[in-house]
């Protein structure tokens, strides 16, 4: 990808990062409203049944999503032209999500900045090992590593340690503006809580609030993992990275059915995302198909996306992800072919006359 063509796909994508404040305002409406609906509608069904209950959070949880891309947009300064604005509604919909503004918008920019870089690991991702790096480490580590990249653990346990428990803290040297902001996030959540067990019993806020918190959570951790996570995706070392190329190699075009690509906020045009994170969610799609370049980006669909459960770590020879059973027979295979260079070369060791030996 030649630095000219770079430049050119930058600037047929500038003319869709535009602020619309009305597009703004209906998408606050159009999202928060039926939230705070479905979510009443969620404990008025507890008088019915517990079984109508659940795909009432789950819808719910839907909105949840949608009001967490409005959090994100916020977060790149996109969903609004005031940097206030952005702030305020930012901080507020975290409090919806259980997301303190500040403290995402750092490690979500610093994602951004690093996105496949190889050796700029371990900030807003998820913690991806390469071949050699695995086939080095100790058994515990490999050990440990299993286990976080288990689907169970990765997208049961998950949601619980990242929202529930890992932002309810700063990160080590977050700075003064950022530390506020995680408590006063923390202390708009326990107020919010607070108010609604007072109002309804906290027996009927947490059979609401916990299927609905759940069910958001895991989906957006899933839309997160599986945006970066296909077989032919992009990481390179610091010397051979680009971030464009980081961009629209290493973000998949997730097509999702009308309805879901909706209710993500266009998320899943991960790849014009990453190019330029100054298009608000609105103006993704129409940013994509005005731009043929980008049409040529990895597409996975549902279906094919269920695929990258699979993948646990990235071969950086044939540059791609791999499986650990196919880990395992690239290892296997290794050693067989050691072992048959070792016995040729004691075949022809063993061939050498007694007189030659000898001398």
């Amino acid at each position: 990808m030649s630095a000219s063509f770079k430049s050119q796909l930058k600037k047929e994508v500038a003319p869709y990062e535009k602020t619309e404040l009305k597009a703004s305002i209906i998408q606050m409406m159009n999202t928060l409203i039926p939230l705070f609906v479905l979510w009443y509608l969620a404990y008025a069904s507890l008088s019915v049944s517990y079984w109508l209950t659940l795909p009432i959070a789950l819808i719910a949880s839907g909105f949840v999503i949608r009001t967490f891309i409005i959090f994100h947009d916020c977060c790149h300064g996109s969903f609004f032209k005031s940097k206030k604005a952005n702030n305020i509604v930012g901080t507020l919909t975290g409090v919806i999500s259980l997301t303190p503004y500040m403290q995402w918008k750092y490690s979500h920019s610093v994602h951004h900045a690093t996105s496949g870089n190889l050796d700029k690991r371990g900030i807003g991702d998820i913690w991806m090992m390469t071949v050699t790096e695995y086939k080095e480490a100790p058994w515990y580590l490999k050990f440990y590593y299993r286990v976080y990249r288990n689907p169970i653990i990765l997208f049961g346990i998950g949601p619980i340690a990242v929202f529930l428990l890992q932002y309810r803290f700063n990160r080590r040297g977050a700075k003064r503006k950022e530390r506020l902001n995680t408590y006063l996030t923390n202390l708009l959540i326990v107020l919010v809580y607070t108010a609604l067990c007072f109002a309804i019993g906290w027996e009927a806020f947490l059979l609401v609030q916990v299927p609905i918190f759940y069910f958001a959570s895991m989906l957006g951790i899933w839309l997160f993992y599986v945006q970066h996570t296909f077989e032919d995706s992009y990481f390179e070392n610091e010397e051979e990275w680009s971030y464009i190329q980081a961009a629209v190699e290493g973000s998949s075009y997730y097509k999702l059915p009308k309805p879901l690509q909706w209710i993500t906020g266009n998320i899943g045009f991960h790849h014009v995302h990453h190019l330029s994170p100054r298009v608000p969610n609105y103006h993704l799609e129409e940013a994509h198909n005005a731009t043929p370049p980008l049409q040529k980006a990895t597409t996975i669909t549902v279906m094919d996306s269920l695929k990258a459960m699979r993948f646990r770590l990235w071969n950086e020879e044939a540059k791609q992800f791999v499986t650990f059973r196919q880990y395992k027979k690239e290892l296997k295979e290794l050693r067989q072919q050691k072992l048959s260079q070792q016995e040729h070369r004691e075949k022809k060791a063993a061939a050498i006359n007694p007189q030659e030996r000898y001398n």
